[in-house]
């Protein structure tokens, strides 16, 4: 007796946005598209949160040469993914208002692991990586560190700093800012 096959079916960026603009998703769900499968996001701590205020916070001064998105969709549509960083800094532009951001609008993308550390390493960072996303912070608020990835190609970051608490980082699109990793991590 034959088994019938079962094949999985990966929803576009744009189904996915469609369906949770038609209100599919409960509201408070928080939820991500990867590479077409639906992924529910960890809950937000208290010392996640507080690392994500901070950092908006710090990166505003940086207005009016880029926008501050935290925890908004991102569409990477070649790998049929939408995910939600934790912070996003756009390049400023005027037709926002029409279309969302894309991978050609992000300076830098950040995200902080309190809980989903391997996920945002194994899975998210390469993501960024393959969309030529040019630099990608992970804030590691278990070992203090941010892991700073730069140079993106189709097989990953070619280049990996760390960053521990006495140190100073700084955005490559804007290397005369600069800020205390002490002050990101809290």
């Amino acid at each position: 007796m034959a088994v019938p096959m079962t094949k999985r079916r990966l929803l576009t960026a744009d189904e996915f946005q469609r369906l949770a603009a038609q209100g599919f998703f409960p509201e408070d769900e928080r939820l991500e598209l990867i590479r077409g499968e639906i992924f529910e996001m960890s809950p937000i701590g208290d010392r996640h949160a507080v690392c994500v205020m901070l950092i908006e916070d710090m990166l505003a001064d940086l207005r009016p040469k880029g926008i501050v998105s935290t925890q908004n969709p991102l569409r990477l549509s070649r790998q049929l993914s939408v995910p939600q960083p934790d912070v996003v800094l756009l390049r400023r532009r005027r037709d926002f208002q029409s279309r969302p951001p894309y991978p050609e609008d992000v300076f830098l993308v950040i995200e902080v692991a309190e809980t989903s550390l391997v996920h945002d390493r194994d899975v998210k960072i390469p993501l960024y990586a393959e969309n030529g996303i040019p630099e990608a912070w992970l804030v590691d608020l278990n070992s203090d560190t941010i892991f700073v990835f730069r140079r993106p190609s189709s097989r990953g970051y070619q280049v990996t700093r760390e960053y521990r608490r006495e140190d100073e980082i700084s955005p490559e699109a804007f290397p005369e800012f600069r800020v205390s990793v002490r002050q990101i991590l809290g």
